[in-house]
């Protein structure tokens, strides 16, 4: 009853669909069963999202400004605060045109946006308004972008700027020139040193390969190959200046949802939606595949849960979603 290559096993579909979490449920069937997204039972999986499973306790957190907790903290409350709620929401699939929903889109828009760049910044600029310039983050960027398009604001200008910014100033290097110079790289070594944070890598291929293909500009293109190559010369979690080194160890642990840290499985997620098959996927790809059970599930291995607003699964036990998207990336 394993997993065989790209094959998942009618009792594991069974136990994704059959489980208590509609995202889930309304994921196996578009992204993994490839069942028509305007067929009933795709729609009354989607309209499930927004009335049980966490995405409504999550909203019922909200207040009246759209905010989750202190207006200043969105960032900084982690991982309670809107920023955070904003990723989590995108991540279960919750609808964008949900008032509520739409509210926290604003929020986040209004106060984390710097509005001379269009990248997302940790901090509210208090005299002037929006994203404080001096904080804007890439990995923050990257992920709040890839919230934004996901929950339908693609069309946004505000979303197409912070897209442009991520074409723009996100950078791929990988140790062999001098650090970047002038904002926004001269504030953050972890994030713009000589070796570009892989996080903020990540999380800004994680954002552009949300648009679709047909509405990907020359600029969208050219990072998403840029962003890739760098992944694929790191074999995905290695140190691509001596691959027998991990890049981080905890990469090896899967995790949902993992917030501003990344994992293998997240990373090979982008890749395979992007088209890669490189070779230099196979020692991950072997990993994942590796961490299959007898039933053909994965497990949860790290979890932010104590931190979250709501619970989503329990670590160390067989996880729906950790199982779902090994199955996508492994077929």
């Amino acid at each position: 009853m394993g997993y065989e290559a790209g094959i998942p096993n009618d009792d594991t579909v069974a136990w994704l669909l059959d489980g208590d979490d509609p995202s889930v449920r309304s994921y196996t069937l578009s992204g993994l069963l490839g069942r028509p997204a305007g067929g009933a039972e795709a729609v009354a999986a989607r309209r499930a999202i927004m009335t049980s499973g966490a995405v409504p306790l999550i909203l019922a957190a909200q207040g009246e400004d759209g905010h989750f907790g202190e207006r200043d903290r969105f960032y900084a409350a982690k991982y309670t605060g809107t920023a955070w709620q904003l990723i989590i929401l995108a991540e279960l699939g919750a609808d964008g045109a949900d008032a509520r929903v739409r509210a926290a889109c604003e929020a986040i828009l209004c106060d984390a946006q710097d509005p001379g760049s269009g990248g997302f910044s940790t901090d509210r600029g208090k005299k002037a308004g929006g994203g404080l310039h001096s904080m804007v983050i890439p990995c923050l960027t990257g992920n709040l972008t890839f919230s934004l398009i996901r929950l339908g604001m693609i069309d946004d200008p505000r979303v197409q700027r912070a897209v442009h910014w991520i074409t723009t100033c996100q950078r791929f290097d990988d140790a062999e020139s001098e650090a970047p110079t002038g904002w926004p790289y001269d504030r953050l070594e972890m994030c713009w040193g000589r070796h570009t944070c892989h996080m903020g890598a990540v999380k800004a291929l994680k954002a552009l390969a949300e648009i679709p293909p047909e509405r990907r500009s020359p600029e969208v293109e050219r990072t998403l190959a840029d962003g890739a190559e760098y992944l694929l010369r790191h074999h995905v979690h290695k140190r691509s200046h001596d691959l027998a080194k991990l890049s981080k160890p905890g990469w090896r642990r899967f995790g949902f949802p993992l917030m501003y840290q990344t994992d293998v499985l997240e990373i090979l997620g982008i890749l395979t939606r992007l088209g890669y098959r490189d070779e230099r996927l196979r020692e991950a790809l072997d990993l994942v595949a590796s961490k299959a059970d007898a039933e053909g599930r994965w497990k949860l291995e790290s979890t932010f849960n104590d931190r979250f607003l709501v619970p989503i699964e329990a670590k160390g036990a067989p996880s729906r979603w950790i199982t779902l998207r090994a199955l996508q990336v492994l077929g």
